[in-house]
């Protein structure tokens, strides 16, 4: 008699191959988890390189622009002074204000900033003096003695357009400075554009430049997301 399986009957213990393993529970969730972990670290790291760059691209584009489109007024950002008489890098700003004014750009400069502690003069007062004895007669301009950084100085001079019952501006600063400069005014409702400064500290060196554009890169993000300003340190020659 012929013993073996007999066709089409299976065993009672399948044949099992002995390259096979038992799945383990809870494998497939616990690796789906950390490769979607890994993919959204590694897509938000992307994210800030990519803002931070496109923001640095844009803060190196306005600052190429010189819109010299007439306005009511010209308004020049302070910066240091000593004992009345304009640091270098706010002596190039107060140039560019009176080289406008000169070309018929607006009829009056607005100048804007206080002062530190222990100093005699606001910054806006020792740009107006700079400014007079440049020839621009005193009735046409007008000093803002208040603002200890870029975002109340703005503040301070949109008040004091709207007391006038003018608008539009032309804002005077370092180059680096001019989008966040542009950003503040126009969140004020000024109609704002910028012809910054070509000349002094800000501009001389390449490494001036790349500091300009980095401090300002965090500035400006700094203010989009919180709306508070962050005037950092400027280490360029004063």
């Amino acid at each position: 008699m012929r013993t073996g399986t007999i066709a089409g009957v299976k065993p009672a213990f399948g044949n099992r191959s002995r390259n096979s393993t038992p799945s383990r529970a809870g494998g497939g969730f616990g690796e789906g988890l950390a490769r979607w972990t890994r993919r959204f670290i590694a897509g938000a790291i992307l994210m800030t390189f990519v803002l931070i760059g496109g923001t640095a691209a844009r803060v190196w584009q306005v600052a190429r622009i010189d819109d010299t489109t007439p306005a009511d007024a010209i308004v020049v950002l302070g910066a240091a002074q000593y004992s009345g008489t304009p640091s270098s890098v706010f002596e190039a700003r107060l140039e560019q204000a009176y080289k406008l004014y000169k070309r018929g750009v607006a009829p009056q400069i607005i100048t804007v900033g206080g002062k530190q502690e222990g100093d005699e003069y606001t910054e806006a007062a020792s740009g107006k003096m700079y400014l007079s004895d440049r020839g621009i007669p005193s009735s046409a301009i007008t000093a803002v003695e208040t603002g200890s950084d870029t975002l109340l100085s703005i503040d301070a001079v949109s008040s004091e357009m709207a007391s006038q019952g003018i608008n539009s501006a032309v804002l005077v600063s370092d180059p680096w400075h001019s989008l966040r400069t542009r950003t503040m005014a126009r969140d004020t409702g000024l109609e704002a554009w910028t012809a910054p400064t070509r000349q002094g500290p800000a501009v001389f060196t390449r490494e001036s430049q790349l500091h300009g554009i980095a401090r300002e890169t965090g500035a400006l993000l700094w203010y989009q997301l919180t709306h508070f300003s962050a005037d950092f340190p400027y280490t360029a020659g004063q």
